[in-house]
């Protein structure tokens, strides 16, 4: 049994930890990385423990995606899609936002939304300024279909990776439970995008005209690599779907995508290394090792204990309280922490509690911080990372700003989840998708009427 003093420091370096990353005084990294090692050195977690906390396969995963973007990113395929996509709008700036924001949620949902907004902003600043428009609606439309995006797969966002990891949910498995109701958030959500700047998105007949004369092709700087990539990542996609059935972990399947690339490419690794988020990577060590200290001075079974007797060891009612707080609390703070919190909550309840399948409360925690990072400029990483790219090009987007577009929406994509996740569990899956667009539709009309 832990001593007292175990469970007080535990909780205390987890708190500042929290409160470091959130007030972004100090970089997460360090945060997450010096607490970590002051667990190990205080002897609140063992080092043998702290290694066994980390989560390899979620590791394994963002190494080798971020491999695999990073050299694709050389070919200028992402720039090519973007500049591809406006002319195909033919220059209209609501068709242009739809265009954008569909190629911002698909790529999101096959790589991941933070590289995703990297590659898209740019290009997004670039067609903006062509058009004489703002480029805030475009933005907040990307960094929304980013994050929804994101949540339909496996590899989509970083939640998804860890949950994935911790639980052996496969690629399909997210797929098949949560693309259906994303899909329903990212129509309704644009539609309603697209009504609320419709008076500004007006841009005059020659800057249209003028946007069409771009060449795309030229963004295309080595068409041998980008075969290449597109074979390699294709064949990572294959094995992400099929990863359950070869008995692989996802990690594998995206580190042997990598490997290959890398020796398709035959170039120094030196380069395709320096794509790696490393500050990430060592981010997300840091994180499991301050949890993994939570996990064994027993406070996460304490928080289970009190989950099951708040619920009453129903499923259903625990399913919506992860839904809900996971949605509040991820638009507020940063949802990686969140969820690296939650995991091992959620499996505790399952063990207490006798639950056998978590997947209903895999799926609520999923949708909820996914989603839920949608709410505010600092929700998620890649929240941040645009609003950084459009200060430098002093086009700020205001908290206040942002949060009267982006949380109403938020909310209407968590009550949609609500309806989704109710009857997917009590009903059918058919069902369940049928009542959430009714319903999404509904609140797409009262949130029009209301902004008219």
């Amino acid at each position: 049994m832990p001593e007292q003093y175990q469970v007080v420091a535990a909780v205390t370096v987890f708190l500042i930890t929290y409160a470091l990353i959130v007030s972004e005084r100090i970089h997460r990294t360090v945060a997450a990385f010096a607490s970590a090692a002051l667990l190990v050195v205080g002897g609140i977690i063992g080092p043998e423990e702290a290694v066994g906390a980390i989560d390899f396969n979620t590791i394994g995963l963002l190494v080798g995606m971020m491999i695999i973007v990073g050299v694709t990113r050389q070919t200028g395929v992402f720039k090519y899609m973007a500049i591809r996509a406006a002319k195909v709008a033919r220059g209209e700036p609501l068709r242009i936002i739809a265009a954008l924001s569909l190629i911002t949620a698909v790529l999101s949902a096959l790589l991941d939304n933070v590289t995703t907004v990297l590659l898209i902003v740019p290009v997004t600043f670039a067609i903006a300024d062509r058009l004489e428009l703002n480029p805030i609606p475009f933005l907040i439309a990307e960094i929304m279909a980013s994050n929804i995006g994101g949540t339909a797969t496996l590899i989509g966002d970083p939640p998804n990776i860890m949950i994935g990891g911790a639980t052996g949910l496969g690629f399909m498995d997210f797929v098949l439970n949560l693309t259906p109701v994303v899909v329903v958030v990212y129509v309704i959500t644009l539609f309603i995008i697209k009504h609320m700047y419709k008076t500004q998105m007006v841009s005059r007949p020659e800057l249209r005209a003028e946007l069409e004369k771009l060449r795309e092709r030229d963004e295309i700087t080595d068409p041998v690599l980008l075969r290449k990539c597109l074979l390699v990542l294709s064949l990572t996609i294959i094995g992400f779907v099929l990863h359950q059935y070869v008995h692989l972990q996802s990690s594998v399947i995206a580190l042997s995508g990598a490997s290959l690339l890398l020796l398709l490419t035959g170039e120094d690794p030196r380069n395709p290394l320096n794509a790696v988020e490393w500050s990430v990577i060592f981010f997300f060590i840091g994180l499991f090792v301050t949890v993994g200290a939570l996990e064994r001075v027993g406070v996460i079974e304490t928080m289970a204990r009190w989950s099951l007797e708040a619920t009453q060891g129903d499923i259903v009612k625990a399913g919506m309280l992860t839904l809900w707080i996971s949605a509040i609390a991820s638009a507020f703070v940063d949802n990686i922490p969140f969820v690296a919190t939650m995991i091992p909550l959620i499996q505790d309840m399952g063990r207490l509690g006798g639950i056998t399948d978590l997947n209903f409360l895999w799926w609520s925690l999923s949708l909820g911080a996914c989603l839920g990072g949608n709410g505010t400029i600092i929700g998620a990483s890649a929240n941040v990372i645009v609003v950084g790219m459009a200060e430098k090009r002093n086009r700020p987007i205001s908290f206040i700003g942002y949060f009267k577009v982006a949380f109403p929406l938020t909310v209407m994509s968590i009550v949609l989840c609500t309806f989704y996740l109710l009857f997917w569990y009590f009903y059918r899956p058919l069902t369940a998708i049928v009542v959430t667009l009714g319903a999404g539709i509904l609140l797409a009309l009262i949130l029009r009427t209301k902004n008219e």
